[in-house]
């Protein structure tokens, strides 16, 4: 990492520590533990997850009402570190409570895990509006990739160590219960994730701000409206999030809705497991070669090259039948998550005017959140209605061709097409926070 800025490393080690969450408490260790805890408690196999989709549910709205206003709140000079560390601390200590809450108590579980998932996606806004202080127009694809790569990788270092105790404990070869090894995989989460924010908190600096004001909260509620209003003044960005809403909602289907396909197939949970775990591990270089062909090509074309690799996963998902062909899947996929992801960050950023990140990432949050619900429809219905998992699968196709159809729309960052907004407050300035 010697070619990256303090700032710029700093940046990324929140990624490496903030990932572990997404792997143990979102997708590999928690589920399984509060079904577990929910099913001992009587409460049946359809209920617990009614009611976990309803807690992701209720998280989800609660940062779509906070998301816009407090980045708009952020842009003032002095708040986003603030806000950062406030959704950053919810999050870990959430999920450091785990650790403690009796495996009975399932109610309680999913309050923790609403908090966690709070703090999770409340931090992001603010770190992700964070890459237009830590590096420049220039280096963004570059520096937005390597931070999806260090996710990659650093999320499997604890998610190793929290299966290998989850596995010694089964086969009692640690002379503690899986209900114990789990909460230990919890606390292992939170310490990982809380020493990797340090450097962030440490090291980065909010470079783009507005002058505060007296009323600064009525202030950003009539900025805010006026953004709303003035959204032809914003045509491109809004464009850009309206095509991100559409292949990213394609991408998140993928991901969250893989494990269930698997089962499906007769893949056991120990090789979806490893599958998992392997996806990580292959999607970190190609996360990192997205960036460096997005500043040879631009990150325009590498965004339609992701978006036609998740075409073809589609298409191959309807004539899959066997285990290697989910491997194969899971490959592709693994080549272009990341670096669709990244690139749609950093492109985004290009975009916005700097002392109006926050803001507007706030809205970029919005629509990344909500893109979760029209995938899982769009894949419940059709396999319903015809029948075939598989058909479900190829049925996202239309999102991904509706995504990269108003993105051909959307000018290149650097165009001169794309107009800024200061909200008439002060120029960009620079400073420490």
């Amino acid at each position: 990492m010697g070619s990256y800025s303090k700032e710029e490393k700093s940046w990324m080690w929140y990624d490496w520590g903030h990932s572990a969450y997404s792997i143990i408490i979102s997708t590999a260790v928690f589920p399984l533990f509060y079904k577990a805890a929910a099913e001992d408690a009587g409460v049946s196999a359809t209920n617990s997850t009614a009611y976990l989709g309803y807690t992701i549910a209720i998280s989800t709205f609660i940062l779509a009402l906070l998301g816009p206003i407090l980045g708009t709140i952020a842009d003032y000079q002095g708040f986003k570190k603030t806000f950062f560390a406030g959704f950053s601390l919810l999050g870990i200590v959430a999920t450091a409570l785990l650790t403690f809450i009796p495996n009975d108590s399932w109610e309680l579980l999913l309050v923790c895990y609403m908090f966690i998932a709070i703090g999770s996606a409340g931090s992001n806004v603010f770190y992700d509006a964070f890459l237009v202080d830590v590096t420049d127009d220039e280096r963004m694809n570059k520096v937005s990739a390597r931070g999806f790569a260090f996710g990659y990788i650093g999320s499997t270092i604890p998610f190793i160590i929290s299966i290998a105790i989850i596995l010694l404990a089964e086969q009692e070869v640690l002379p503690i219960s899986v209900t114990a090894a789990s909460q230990i995989a919890f606390f292992i989460t939170a310490l990982w994730w809380g020493v990797f924010t340090l450097p962030m908190l440490r090291n980065v600096r909010q470079k783009h701000y507005l002058n505060r004001e007296p009323r600064i909260v009525a202030n950003s509620f009539k900025r805010l409206y006026e953004t709303l209003k003035q959204i032809k003044q914003h045509r491109a960005i809004f464009l850009f999030l309206l095509a991100y809403f559409f292949y990213i909602d394609g991408v998140g289907t993928i991901i969250t809705m893989s494990t269930a396909y698997g089962t499906d197939l007769g893949i056991e949970s120990t090789d979806l497991l490893i599958i998992l775990f392997v996806t990580q591990v292959v999607a970190a270089p190609f996360a990192m070669l997205y960036g460096r062909l997005a500043d040879r090509f631009s990150g325009k074309i590498m965004l339609y090259v992701g978006i036609c690799v998740y075409i073809i996963v589609c298409i191959y998902a309807y004539f899959m039948k066997s285990a290697f062909d989910f491997w194969v899947l899971a490959m592709l996929v693994a080549t272009s998550q990341g670096g669709i992801q990244a690139l749609s960050r950093s492109y985004f950023a290009r975009m916005v005017p700097k002392e109006n990140a926050n803001r507007f990432f706030g809205f970029y949050n919005i629509f990344d959140k909500f893109a979760s619900i029209l995938g899982p429809l769009l894949v419940g219905v059709t396999a319903q209605l015809t029948g075939h998992t598989s058909m479900g699968v190829f049925s996202l196709v239309i999102l991904f061709i509706v995504g990269i159809v108003i993105l051909m729309r959307v000018p290149e960052p650097g165009t001169g097409q794309i107009v800024g907004f200061s909200g008439g407050h002060g120029d960009k300035t620079s400073g420490l926070d």
